[in-house]
């Protein structure tokens, strides 16, 4: 545990001094991960909202429960309508539900196995939870967009402690400013990367444009080899 936390440190002493000798641009190297976790490494309890039309044709929801053997929740995607769904999470912590994902799905083109989707046909998607990391994975895995799909991850499940120490302090914010992204993996044969996404500070969220299906997880680089810096 000391060695990983000096680690994180030093990694976060290289970004300082990385961003004030302000080089052109930093040689990309193959992505180093430490996943963030659920917090005391316990899958809290989860529940899905779907929105769907009612029998008057008016916007309404469905909270089916989320299955304990399987932590995943299925809707239909049809091309040329804007479907969704968000999974929320309660645990020990609270009594207030969070939200831990939101899917939305308007422009799926191609699913493998399936072929071309036509305007007005559908796919069934498929979000599996990864109870360990804060993480998920995408079904059909290869599952192609013309409009991308919008995915937002929030990971404040960790309640904080994002590098797993046990402890909430200084470092942890160090990390949630410097060193926390969006990794994505196509296959489980494949290594984790990192993909574009925009970071919320103010409600611990990454919310990502997504071209296609496969893994995803919240992670922090403790090497800081991922980084391309211009000026």
């Amino acid at each position: 545990m000391f060695v990983r936390r000096s680690l994180i440190v030093l990694a976060l002493t290289l970004a300082v001094v990385r961003c004030t000798d302000q080089p052109t641009a930093l040689q990309r190297s193959p992505h180093v991960p430490q996943f963030v976790r659920w917090a005391a490494n316990v899958a809290p309890q989860f529940t899905a909202i779907s929105p769907q039309s009612n029998q008057h044709g008016r916007p309404g929801f469905r909270t089916p429960p989320l299955s304990l053997d399987t932590y995943s929740v299925s809707f239909w995607a049809v091309r040329g309508e804007s479907r969704s769904v968000q999974i929320n999470y309660s645990s020990a912590i609270d009594t207030l539900t969070h939200p831990f994902m939101q899917l939305t799905v308007t422009d799926p083109t191609f699913a493998p196995g399936q072929g071309d989707i036509a305007v007005g046909d559908s796919v069934l998607v498929t979000v599996n939870i990864d109870t360990t990391k804060i993480g998920l994975t995408l079904e059909p895995t290869g599952l192609q967009f013309g409009e991308r799909a919008q995915l937002r991850i929030w990971y404040g499940g960790a309640l904080g402690d994002l590098n797993g120490d046990g402890v909430v302090d200084s470092l942890d914010t160090g990390i949630e400013n410097q060193l926390l992204g969006l990794a994505y993996r196509e296959s489980s044969n494949d290594a984790w990367a990192r993909v574009p996404a925009s970071q919320s500070l103010d409600d611990h969220s990454f919310t990502s444009a997504l071209p296609h299906f496969c893994d995803f997880a919240i992670d922090l680089d403790i090497t800081l080899l991922d980084w391309t810096v211009s000026w």
